[in-house]
């Protein structure tokens, strides 16, 4: 009988520690009467995800890339790390990336300063495991998996040119004022405006293209160099949103209110001169929405799911791919009429 009673204590004490290994879930409760709080350690792995703009530091549009980041990565329940240097320089973000690959970070994220120069450190992270991506300015193809552009380069610099068209009367000089001569999406931009202008509008003439080195103050001094070189000219073309509020203050110091302001800029630099009818509108994309997207795609390539056309992503909506090249939407044209009804 004594036996039988020891053998159902045994029994009983074995069932009360036996631990069910189907969860991965492992629950804390606190002791404490009066705080009932509940600590839950979750062992799966959260992802890190690095963003690396061209710059960082005196620039509404990384300012709001990096919020929508943010946004993207509480969302998703990833870690994200948004760094980079203050000045577009490719060594220097060279050196950023080097620094994410020791920190073993699972996807490298980067807004290009050089499409080839970074080459070399893009490919030693991918050597090391890690999944790099582009984002807003693109490498060459072999140094990333995909690259998340904002709008199909052929659309944005004819829709540039057509707007510059439509605002000189399809004729007059204009000048062009870009961030640099290296980064790709830019070039592409002004390749397809120079193509849009020969095959439609031949009695319009480019003056100059001055590079601001994404630089408010250098873009402020370029302005006022084109308006003393070029008596005769009739529209300055943006495209470097930085530069576009420096632009127009230029122009309205000096009362040159005959020449036209366009181009890219983020609406809340421009509101205060669209409202005032210094200027009749910009063109840009949400860049909040594309620090977003970078990171939702960058999460999802963790996964093991490549975009794909058409593909529907919570809270951007549908995206276009075409060789490896995401396409996030079509460019807003900020007016009057509707600024107001954009914060970024």
């Amino acid at each position: 009988m004594r036996l039988v009673y020891f053998l159902l204590v045994f029994i009983l004490m074995v069932s009360g520690c036996e631990t069910d290994h189907s969860s991965k879930e492992v629950i804390y409760i606190e002791k404490d009467k009066e705080t009932k709080d509940k600590q839950i350690e979750n062992p799966i792995k959260r992802h890190t995800i690095a963003l690396v703009p061209r710059f960082i530091g005196d620039s509404s549009y990384y300012d709001a890339a990096e919020k929508g980041a943010k946004e993207a990565a509480e969302h998703l329940g990833i870690n994200l790390i948004f760094t980079g240097v203050k000045v577009d320089d490719v060594s220097k973000q060279s050196e950023v990336i080097e620094q994410l690959i020791d920190k073993k970070v699972d996807v490298i994220a980067v807004s290009a300063t050089d499409p080839f120069k970074l080459l070399p450190v893009l490919n030693k992270a991918r050597k090391k495991g890690i999944k790099v991506i582009t984002w807003d300015s693109d490498t060459d193809s072999t140094g990333r998996d995909f690259y998340v552009n904002v709008v199909r380069p052929d659309t944005l610099g004819t829709t540039l040119m057509n707007n510059l068209a439509a605002r000189l009367n399809e004729k007059g000089e204009y000048a062009i004022i870009t961030n640099s001569y290296s980064s790709s999406n830019t070039t592409k931009w002004i390749k397809w405006m120079k193509i849009q202008q020969e095959k439609y509008y031949s009695k319009l003439k480019l003056d100059s293209i001055m590079v601001n080195d994404n630089s408010y103050d250098i873009s402020y001094q370029n302005t006022k160099l084109l308006l003393e070189k070029y008596p005769n000219l009739s529209a300055i073309v943006s495209v470097s949103p930085l530069a576009t509020p420096a632009i127009t203050k230029a122009v309205m110091e000096a009362n040159r209110m005959d020449v036209e302001v366009l181009g890219l800029s983020l609406p809340n630099d421009m509101r205060k001169y669209i409202m005032a009818g210094d200027i009749e509108d910009i063109i840009l994309w949400s860049p909040k929405k594309l620090g977003y997207l970078t990171v939702a795609l960058a999460e999802n390539l963790l996964n093991g799911q490549f975009p794909t056309d058409q593909q529907e992503i919570p809270n951007i909506g549908s995206i276009r791919v075409e060789d490896n090249e995401i396409i996030m939407g079509e460019p807003i044209l900020f007016t009057k009429e509707n600024i107001n009804q954009y914060d970024f």
